[in-house]
């Protein structure tokens, strides 16, 4: 066996056949590796985190609709294509394009976050001319559990100090969007869940509706950590900028393959 076919037999055994616990903590490394670097960029070039929050959902909606076509066949499975291959390509963008609307904002004054919307969106709508149909009787149920669970939070914020703020309201209503996809994909039409953790947590209980109390849990102990004790503020914005959009790349995946791929 030639270096190529082992190397290619090692990838394709513990990096292209799912999710193992052994995969997931080298993609953790590479995601920290990757915080750290835009944590020094975003301080180099005096950037707010939050500010890309809505300028990059469209790049979140590129990276999670190719991911969800790809599900359902319409486009190949390759590498390129899927996870965490087409996530750090449209990453690469996404940085691309910040590079290039502060470029024009400097030549032009107009403003970054407009440049870096608009190519992420042109990128996306190309991308989703390729969808054949919707199912919108899942697209209901997804939005109408999503909604109510995350209204109950918009209230609680009257007695819970850490969705007063509206950065933590908006990072757990796209975990809580992830949850809801994941709850209607597996407990109604027959889907299954990929990652370690929840996947363990569901074989246990035989519901995926455990996916509310753990991202509650983990998504509300981890900001409570970060307002609390992370004193840079670049950091901690970042950091909630990175779990939001942990959250919301999963969530708009699960949704686009659950309602194409359901007839």
């Amino acid at each position: 066996m030639t270096i190529e076919i082992a190397i290619l037999d090692f990838l394709q055994r513990y990096f292209f056949s799912g999710y193992t616990i052994f995969n997931t903590l080298v993609y953790g490394i590479i995601l920290v590796v990757m915080i750290f670097f835009i944590i020094k960029m975003f301080k180099y070039y005096d950037l707010n985190p939050i500010d890309l929050i809505f300028p990059l959902i469209p790049f979140i909606f590129l990276g999670s609709g190719i991911r969800a076509l790809v599900d359902n066949g319409i486009y190949p499975y390759n590498w390129f294509l899927i996870t965490p291959g087409i996530y750090f390509i449209v990453g690469g963008l996404a940085i691309l394009a910040i590079f290039m609307g502060l470029l024009i904002q400097k030549k032009t004054n107009f403003d970054y976050k407009y440049t870096i919307f608009i190519i992420g969106l042109i990128l996306a709508i190309v991308n989703y001319f390729m969808i054949p149909s919707v199912n919108l009787v899942v697209i209901f149920q997804v939005i109408l559990i999503w909604v109510i669970s995350t209204l109950i939070f918009i209230l609680s914020s009257k007695f819970w100090s850490l969705y007063r703020d509206k950065i933590n309201l908006y990072v757990l209503s796209a975990h809580l969007f992830d949850a809801s996809s994941t709850f209607v994909a597996v407990d109604f039409y027959g889907y299954w869940e990929q990652h370690v953790i929840p996947n363990s947590i569901y074989n246990l209980t035989g519901t995926a509706i455990t996916m509310f109390p753990l991202k509650i849990i983990v998504i509300s102990f981890v900001l409570y950590l970060i307002d609390k004790y992370m004193g840079d503020n670049i950091v901690s914005k970042t950091l909630k900028l990175a779990i939001f959009i942990l959250g919301l790349s999963p969530a708009i995946r699960n949704f686009l393959s659950l309602t194409i791929g359901v007839s």
